[in-house]
């Protein structure tokens, strides 16, 4: 989200359970959202901007780190579990659906056990930072194709590449 805004030149803004920005392509608006809700709880601030925003189900696109994927590896998906992921899982329970797109960005899963929470706060190793742009990039372009083209068109345009 951070890079998005970034690359839009956006200002997040501190609203009810996290931090928004909106911004236009080609006509369409385009809601940001940063929970601030601990991870395990952004159910809640899913729910409440689709409904002060009055999103539709539909339009609602979900980006998530995954520890389950390798680094940089991008998964677009219109629908599915919530693979263990405590945000994903809140967000199905909160919204009584696992049908809403979202895109997991692999983090990969390089820590000691009980070492995860750690691992995803801390710092990208050298190796990851020289590759992270290109990847920031590439999520920017699926959000924004997304917005435009919808989930179908995005999964065929983004995902196996």
């Amino acid at each position: 989200m951070d890079a998005l805004a970034k690359a839009s030149n956006l200002v997040f803004v501190d609203g009810r359970y996290g931090a928004l920005c909106e911004t236009k392509i080609k006509g369409r608006t385009l809601v940001l959202l940063k929970p601030s809700t601990f991870m395990n709880l952004s159910g809640n601030a899913v729910r409440y901007w689709m409904q002060r925003e009055n999103i539709p189900l539909e339009n609602v696109f979900v980006i998530v780190d995954d520890i389950a994927l390798p680094f940089g590896t991008l998964r677009v998906k219109p629908r599915g579990s919530d693979a263990g992921h405590n945000g994903l899982k809140h967000i199905q329970q909160i919204i009584g659906t696992d049908v809403y797109s979202r895109l997991r960005f692999g983090v990969g899963s390089d820590f000691p056990r009980g070492g995860q929470i750690e691992y995803v706060l801390g710092e990208f190793s050298p190796e990851e930072e020289a590759t992270l742009n290109e990847k920031l990039e590439r999520s920017i372009e699926i959000v924004k194709n997304f917005c435009l083209a919808g989930i179908q068109h995005t999964m065929n345009q983004f995902n196996n590449k």
